[in-house]
Order: structure tokens, then C-alpha cells, then sequence
């Protein structure tokens, strides 16, 4: 072997040992970004039949190059959670999310609105401690724009139910615990009937409202810091304001 050939034999082991670790990395962002998607689709953030958000927004949205979505898509594609739609984009399959729905009774009575109070206020607190402890830019943003949402309407006097029920679904999501997102997601129905009665008793002369969107704003701005302790408290002190308010501070007695 010349001269020659040895150093371009040289620079191509060189480029291959340069590679691996390249390579190994390009991997692992796979590897994340499948298990990232297939927790979301498993816990019910990307319903059967829904639409995945675009590679671009996904790139985006995750932090990795398109090339790495790609991957991960297929992936999930050749495991038959996800199917494409020429031309229109990507959809989970409707055997993809495995996981057994949650499911409660349906608000009957005031007491059950009492009630759903009393178990929002069992996870909604320490899902807003994680999620302080555990944020990412992402969760932010999106805690972010429901926040927005809702002063908006406060700005107009307004109550949006779905801006609040919103913004409390982003702080468990932003827990990364799809136990909590699972519980809201089966409240959904159940926290509107109490949020929307809340709103209504916001309304008038006293600037509840204001008061309302600063206790969420504190909420966002603790999670946003990492306190973690804090936004468990402030989220803690929301919502039994919002059952007092509600209530009147006349909470009935449910032990019969």
C-alpha cells in the first residue's frame, strides 16, 4: 500500500468513527420522538381518527429536524398506530389508543358539581407541582396561549369556558403524567357545567372576572419560574376561590 492510499484509507476511518456517534444520536432523537408520540396518542392527546399535527409543527414542536419525524412516523405507521391519508396528512389509527377510556357519571345535581370540585382539587394542585418541576418550552407556550385566551375575554367582560378548561388542561399536561390528563380529559364535560355556573357568577359590577385571570396568571408565571411549591399553592387556593365563590362559601354537606 502507497503513501497515498494509507492516509485515504486513514481519513475514511476517520470519517466512519466520526459518523457512529452522529449516527447513534440521530437514533436516540428517534427513539424520543416515537416514544413522545405514542405516549401522546396512548393517553388520549391524539384521539383515534384525529389528525397529527404536520412535520413542520411537530419539528417544531419536539425540537428535532423533519427528517427525524419522518422516522418516527414511519415507525409508527409500520406498528399500525398512525395511518396516512394522501394529500391529507397523518391519523392515528382508531385501534392505536388502547388505553380504556375513564368515564364518570354525569352532573345530576349541585352536589356533584361539589363534588367534582373536591377531586379537582386531589390532583389539579400537585399536577401544577410537577408541572413546575418537570416544564418544557412547549408546555409553556401552550399554557401561555390559553392564558392569552382567557385575558382576552376578561378584557370584553367575558367568560370563556373553553379557554379555562384550557389552561388547566395544559398545566396537568405539562406534568408529563397522562394519568392527570386522562382525569381531565373524562372531567371535561363535568368541569364545564361547574366552570361555566362560576363564570356566570363572575359577571356584574365586582371585577371577578380580573381577579379570576390574575389567579390564573400566577399560576402560569409560577410553573414558568420552576416554583414548584407555589403554583401547587396558588392552584390549590383557584380553585377552592372558584367552589367558595360558586357556593357562596356555603359549601353542603355531602356525608349523607
Amino acid at each position: 500500500m502507497n503513501l497515498d492510499d494509507a492516509n485515504g484509507a486513514s481519513a475514511n476511518a476517520q470519517a466512519a468513527s466520526a459518523a457512529k456517534p452522529e449516527r447513534g444520536k440521530a437514533v436516540k432523537l428517534v427513539d424520543r420522538v416515537f416514544d413522545q408520540l405514542l405516549e401522546r396518542i396512548r393517553s388520549g392527546n391524539y384521539p383515534p381518527d384525529s389528525r397529527l399535527p404536520g412535520e413542520h409543527e411537530l419539528a417544531s414542536l419536539l425540537g428535532v429536524s423533519r427528517p427525524v419525524i419522518r422516522d418516527a412516523l414511519a415507525r409508527l405507521r409500520d406498528q399500525g398506530m398512525v395511518y396516512a391519508r394522501q394529500g391529507a396528512g397523518t391519523f392515528v389509527s382508531a385501534h392505536g389508543s388502547p388505553t380504556a377510556q375513564l368515564a364518570y357519571s354525569p352532573v345530576k345535581t349541585i352536589a356533584d358539581i361539589q363534588r367534582c370540585y373536591e377531586f379537582r382539587l386531589t390532583i389539579e394542585p400537585a399536577a401544577a407541582y410537577f408541572a413546575a418541576k418537570r416544564r418544557d418550552e412547549a408546555a409553556v407556550r401552550k399554557i401561555a396561549a390559553a392564558l392569552a385566551d382567557l385575558r382576552e375575554a376578561t378584557s370584553h367582560q367575558l367568560h370563556r369556558t373553553d379557554a379555562d378548561f384550557n389552561f388547566h388542561r395544559a398545566v396537568t399536561e405539562a406534568a408529563n403524567n397522562h394519568y392527570y390528563t386522562a382525569s381531565m380529559d373524562a372531567l371535561k364535560a363535568h368541569i364545564a357545567v361547574g366552570m361555566h355556573l362560576h363564570g356566570l357568577s363572575l359577571l356584574g359590577p365586582r371585577q371577578g372576572l380580573e381577579q379570576v385571570f390574575q389567579e390564573h396568571d400566577a399560576i402560569y408565571k409560577a410553573i414558568a419560574e420552576g416554583k414548584a411549591e407555589e403554583a401547587r399553592d396558588l392552584m390549590q387556593a383557584h380553585l377552592e376561590g372558584s367552589r367558595d365563590r360558586l357556593f357562596e362559601g356555603r359549601v353542603l354537606d355531602l356525608s349523607f
